[in-house]
């Protein structure tokens, strides 16, 4: 079929308005003109049924097939996929019938994400013209760029490309003169917003243009062509190698029997039911059991091993998180960095390295995303793109998307094992010494108020873990979170957990909100995951009204720094105290700083304990009792070093003898003399 009157609409970076635009561009033709606006987008969002008010018509037609249409105020609404797992199985036979039902309509407008994602081929192969909607800002024509190069490299010639500016809020930030002369093409319209007068007018003007094209034949490659970077495809404006034959040839069985397992299984359901090993493990033989009898049906080529290793793919694909599950079956992995699709690095005994690993596709890493943050009630979009989250073996979550991630979607991953780590496990590693821990160990069941300070990735909440320990089984524990990553032992624990805003922006429950109210639940102990906000004058408070032995993390670069940066979090909370005042609440609150580092070779280490003694005029006054003292590298670029005893004697010592709390003070001398060493 050639010739059809199909428009692509492209947004040159997400927000850019392009649905609503494609949305107004209808209902401007609907006077003259059958049209039809296919939401090719495969987000799952839903925006052109939202803007038409078309959900449950669509929901009704719908009948368990991908493809839905339905014709309201004068447009004829195509809809790919309703929800995002079910765009992931959009194969490009069910998008062709599609097509085949567009030939009467004298307009057709796509709104499609990329014009070489695979099942929207059938669409933008037949295309006759193509429009990147851009908003005037320089990340509008960034992306931009990035758009036209993967057009031109995919076989679309630049005189079906049109450029588009729509603004979305004052002021415009790039001119016209500079936009052309930047992407070096003409701009064919410029939509205001729409509360300017000549917001109609624009888009009656962009109406003709589209009016006036004529039908042109279909494209007849969309690949890359020879001797133009045919070893890559570019993924957000970057270079990134393309798969081997055989690799398309896997990803494109894969996704054949995913579809297949979609019609048999309700995978959706049975993927969130965590709980239920049983049925879980059921649904999991019968995975296997359809993905090898695929395989053997299609005599797929390979070893026993690469089989056995595809149908554990399909598996991992259809209930775990893809390419990740082998990663987080490695004990040896503590975190695991995904920048976009085929980029997959992780940490191993503190390096960096880049993985084989790779997701098919963009659409296949936010489906996991999805598939991890569902079951928390959490949610990630265009107005809310950025999520923490946690896994269900206490791992944490934060993913990014566009348009904050200029690149594509982020996600990083820190692993806790499979094993919660002991005092002795740390003890063994050279993490903390024996006396060391020893001493924070009387400390806590002394019920001082403990701040655990270091750097990201130091070992922070690892060691307030362990620290945690300590507390005695019978006290009432209170933990706090962003996202509840805290394993306690002990058997009266309550975990509360924040929460973010929901769709229209209320709901929020905010760590100072979970703060106040875990005082009134009549705590023993209040264990706060990490004092980042204005929660921290509530804590001072708190530690200075009879709630001692607290503990929490918090990001700084040293001790000293860590009490700074807690002053600075207290002046967030919005009241205006003086200075003087907060420290003074700083120095009677907190008795100790443990700060952790990340140091050179990749090893965590605690490298200083300092006690909070008072203050001296207007400075909060410390005194370090332990420190690691680095002595340099040796020939394996190991760090070396000594953790040594300062010779200070601890005031807390006497709060030790109060409570009645077992420990001997000679226990720092198995440590190196600070003078001796």
């Amino acid at each position: 079929m050639t010739g059809l009157p199909i428009s692509v609409f492209i947004g040159a970076k997400g927000g850019a308005g392009t649905t609503t635009l494609c949305y107004e561009l209808a209902r401007a033709m609907r006077e003259k003109h059958s049209v039809a606006l296919v939401d090719a987008d495969l987000s799952g969002s839903r925006s052109v049924a939202v803007l038409c008010e078309a959900v449950r018509s669509l929901d009704a037609e719908r009948d368990g097939a991908s493809v839905a249409s339905v014709r309201t105020d004068g447009i004829t609404i195509f809809e790919l996929a309703d929800r995002y797992d079910a765009a992931f199985t959009l194969d490009e036979a069910t998008v062709e019938s599609c097509v085949g039902d567009l030939g009467g309509f004298d307009e057709i407008l796509i709104d499609v994400p990329q014009p070489f994602a695979v099942a929207v081929r059938p669409f933008v192969s037949r295309a006759r013209r193509f429009f990147i909607v851009l908003e005037p800002t320089l990340l509008g024509v960034a992306g931009a760029q990035s758009m036209l190069a993967d057009l031109k490299r995919f076989g679309v010639p630049a005189s079906r490309i049109d450029l588009i500016t729509n603004t979305r809020s004052e002021p415009v930030l790039v001119q016209r003169s500079e936009i052309e002369r930047a992407l070096d093409s003409k701009l064919i319209a410029e939509i205001p917003i729409s509360t300017n007068r000549t917001y109609s007018k624009s888009i009656a003007t962009l109406q003709r243009y589209i009016e006036s094209l004529p039908g042109e034949q279909a494209l007849p490659d969309l690949q890359p062509s020879a001797g133009r970077r045919a070893n890559t495809a570019s993924t957000n404006g970057q270079a990134t190698p393309l798969s081997s034959a055989a690799d398309l040839k896997r990803d494109a069985f894969k996704q054949e029997v995913h579809a297949a397992l979609l019609r048999q299984l309700d995978l959706v359901t049975a993927s969130s039911a965590h709980g239920d090993a049983a049925k879980l493990a059921e649904l999991r033989s019968k995975i296997e059991s359809i993905a090898a009898s695929m395989v053997g049906d299609r005599k797929f080529e390979g070893s026993a091993e690469e089989l056995a290793e595809l149908r554990q793919e399909i598996v991992d694909e259809a209930l775990g998180l893809g390419p990740l599950e082998d990663l987080m079956r490695d004990p040896e992995i503590t975190e695991i960095m995904i920048n976009g699709p085929s980029m997959i690095y992780v940490e191993r005994h503190g390096k960096i390295e880049r993985t084989t690993k790779r997701f098919t596709s963009d659409r296949q890493l936010r489906l996991i995303i999805e598939r991890i943050i569902t079951p928390l009630g959490r949610r990630i979009d265009e107005s809310s793109p950025m999520v923490d989250a946690r896994l269900p073996d206490g791992s944490r979550v934060n993913a990014i998307i566009e348009p904050i991630a200029i690149d594509g979607t982020s996600m990083t991953i820190r692993r806790f094992g499979t094993k919660r780590m002991a005092a002795e496990d740390l003890i063994n590693i050279g993490a903390v010494p024996p006396a060391m821990l020893d001493f924070l160990r009387a400390a806590v069941q002394a019920r001082l108020n403990c701040l655990v300070s270091g750097g990201t990735g130091s070992g922070k909440t690892t060691f307030l873990n362990v620290l945690s320990s300590f507390l005695p089984d019978q006290e009432r524990i209170v933990t706090i979170e962003d996202a509840a990553e805290l394993r306690l032992n002990q058997s009266h624990v309550v975990r509360l957990e924040s929460r973010p805003p929901n769709i229209e922006g209320t709901g929020e429950i905010r760590i100072r909100d979970l703060f106040r109210n875990a005082l009134r639940m009549r705590p023993d102990r209040v264990v706060i995951g990490e004092c980042r906000g204005a929660e921290a004058l509530d804590m001072l408070q708190a530690m200075n009204t009879g709630h001692d032995g607290s503990l929490t993390t918090i990001h700084a670069n040293s001790q000293r720094d860590a009490i700074s940066r807690i002053e600075t979090l207290v002046m967030m909370a919005g009241y205006d105290l003086p200075v003087r005042a907060i420290r003074e609440q700083i120095s009677s609150a907190l008795d100790l700083v443990v700060h952790t580092s990340r140091l050179r070779d990749g090893t965590r280490k605690v490298i200083g304990v300092s006690e909070v003694v008072g203050m001296e005029s207007d400075v909060v006054t410390m005194q370090e009792i332990m420190r690691f003292a680095q002595q340099g590298i040796d020939a394996e670029n190991r760090v070396i070093g000594d953790f040594v005893y300062t010779g200070v004697q601890p005031m807390c010592l006497k709060r030790f003898e109060e409570y009645g709390i077992p420990y001997d003070p000679r226990g720092l001398s198995e440590l190196k003399q600070l003078s001796t060493w």
